[in-house]
């Protein structure tokens, strides 16, 4: 697929705010077999934690509006009382296969996290010895770049947490501010006497409300993120039976 292009989409998705349940339950799906891509089912080297780090913020968007569509697509056992819950079928091989992927991308962020961590320290010094202003400007700037990679790297570790269990927690929207959107500040410390200052905002723009009037650029958005996928193959093809995008299987492998 255009992965630059997808990388767009995914990032702006924040600005997105009410889909019907039939059209978040479709965005739901495309977000998990994208996501199933990115996510190693062990410990590698290193991932596309740009990617993971969208991806996770538009399973965790998505989810806390329709909960219960993840049973069937994850395996998880929430119940809300809807036909839709399907907490008589067994989904057990999603749920093994999404925690999985979660605890290799865990292992692999931890691991990538240390090295970064390692290398970081290492900034200031180079700062300090560079000769002219140019090599001072490259230096800054990847330490900007490791600084913004190390907030993907814990912005994904607090997103996979909660989603271990049959029952897992998946944050709202303003509960995550993505590594390129400018970081909450520190509220100021209450002087003697005064009144305490009041707490910063976590980060995140308002999202923007839209209409039925949105659904072209919704539709434009799905067909750039299955641009290049592979059709069919693996256990169910993502053949739903109704609305709800019913299918058995992840579909992609």
């Amino acid at each position: 697929p255009n992965l630059q292009g997808l990388f767009c989409m995914l990032k702006d998705v924040h600005e997105f705010l009410i889909f019907s349940e039939y059209r978040i339950k479709i965005s739901m799906l495309i977000s998990i077999v994208v996501l199933q891509k990115y996510m190693p089912g062990k410990k590698v080297d290193d991932i596309n934690h740009n990617y993971v780090e969208c991806l996770l913020y538009t399973f965790h968007h998505l989810a806390h509006k329709t909960p219960n569509t993840t049973n069937s697509l994850c395996g998880y056992k929430i119940v809300t009382g809807q036909p839709s819950d399907r907490l008589g079928e067994d989904f057990s091989e999603h749920y093994k296969d999404f925690i999985e992927r979660l605890t290799g991308t865990e292992d692999t962020v931890r691991a990538a996290s240390k090295r970064l961590t390692q290398g970081m320290a290492d900034f200031n010094k180079a700062i300090s010895s560079a000769k002219t202003e140019e090599e001072k400007t490259k230096i800054k700037a990847d330490q900007q770049k490791s600084t913004m990679t190390m907030r993907s790297y814990n912005n994904i570790l607090a997103m996979s947490q909660p989603l271990h269990g049959k029952s897992p927690l998946f944050i709202g929207d303003k509960k995550i501010t993505l590594s390129w959107m400018e970081q909450p500040k520190k509220p100021a410390a209450s002087t003697a006497g005064g009144k305490r200052t009041q707490p910063a905002s976590n980060g995140n723009a308002p999202l923007n409300k839209k209409g039925r009037g949105d659904g072209g650029m919704h539709n434009q958005l799905v067909n750039r993120a299955f641009e290049g996928l592979p059709r069919g193959g693996g256990r169910g093809s993502g053949r739903g039976r109704g609305r709800g995008g019913r299918g058995r299987g992840w579909g992609y492998r």
